[in-house]
């Protein structure tokens, strides 16, 4: 049985361009459903963010000449696509599932407030939480952060193209090695880029616990919430 009775799911947007270069992969974003769906079905109460770097990233916009502020806001609605794509494959396979956007918005999503996402999730919908937090200059990493911390959730998990935490990049150093556990302190001497600097400070001092994992190893999810060893686990 899991020890999770809550979730903050934290999904990559570059994730859902699958073998694509840009976009959304439907064959991804369904499977991504379907994990999703099989922790609902355990009863884990499960809030998710999802990135917009598929569509578009604030930073790298502003690298090509665009208003940091205006490319993080065009960011922000890069994420509400995302999450508006999720809900419909959710929905499409089964799961009840509600889009909150920390930008006014209706009816593409219902007006982000804490009260309203812990209600709906204790009615067993799946709480999708769009538009970061409504301001620029923060990560959609940063986001989910606060977003745990806010429906106070028991773990955030950071789906990845990667297994875990590793000394270094796998993907560019073949020899590097993976931590099963880490503490935030070490993430910090060792300057690990597991989350931003914001997110991680975060969830030290508000002691939430993060497990890194690869979301894009079909049942993952589900094998970390039964208590698998996958992942890394980063904790105080």
């Amino acid at each position: 049985m899991t020890e999770y009775k809550r979730i903050l799911l934290k999904l990559s947007g570059e994730s859902l361009m699958g073998t694509q270069s840009y976009g959304i992969d439907s064959q991804r974003l369904a499977e991504y459903a379907r994990q999703i769906g099989e922790v609902a079905a355990m009863g884990i109460q499960t809030g998710i963010v999802i990135g917009g770097g598929n569509i578009f990233r604030g930073l790298s916009g502003a690298a090509k000449g665009f208003d940091r502020i205006k490319g993080d806001q065009m960011g922000m609605l890069a994420t509400v696509i995302n999450s508006l794509a999720l809900a419909s494959a959710l929905n499409a396979a089964g799961v009840a599932a509600k889009v909150f956007t920390a930008i006014r918005m209706e009816p593409v999503g219902e007006y982000y407030a804490v009260e309203k996402v812990v209600a709906a999730l204790e009615q067993g919908m799946v709480c999708i939480m769009a538009g970061g937090t409504g301001n620029p200059f923060f990560t959609t990493d940063t986001g989910s952060a606060l977003r745990g911390i806010e429906i106070r959730a028991d773990v955030m998990l950071k789906g990845t193209r990667v297994d875990g935490v590793y000394t270094a990049d796998p993907e560019k150093v073949p020899d590097a090695v993976k931590f099963d556990e880490i503490s935030f302190d070490e993430v910090y001497r060792r300057g690990l880029k597991v989350m931003d600097l914001t997110a991680t400070a975060m969830c030290k001092e508000n002691n939430l616990p993060i497990i890194v994992f690869n979301m894009d190893v079909p049942g993952n999810l589900k094998r970390v919430l039964s208590g698998e060893k996958t992942g890394t686990v980063v904790h105080n």
